[in-house]
């Protein structure tokens, strides 16, 4: 009866445990759902970096010949 009684009773603490950390984190992420205005400044700058590094990449003597050469291959392809 002993062993019962505790098994059941560590199972309700142990679940109701479990359902509080769950709550604290649904309120946590509630609390913290979006970006404040120095982060979206900071997400613009970074993808305005990554787009000209992009930029520069594709542009460049290399990239630019390797394309060139894929478009004229299909453009010429016999169908």
């Amino acid at each position: 009866m002993y062993q019962v009684v505790r098994a059941r009773l560590c199972a309700l603490l142990c679940g109701a445990g479990t359902a509080l950390r769950r709550r604290a984190v649904r309120q946590a992420l509630r609390q913290d759902a979006g970006m404040v205005t120095s982060e979206y400044a900071m997400g613009i700058v970074a993808a305005v970096a990554f787009a000209v590094v992009l930029y520069k990449v594709v542009t460049s003597g290399t990239v630019s010949a390797e394309l060139q050469g894929i478009v004229k291959g299909a453009l010429d392809a016999r169908m």
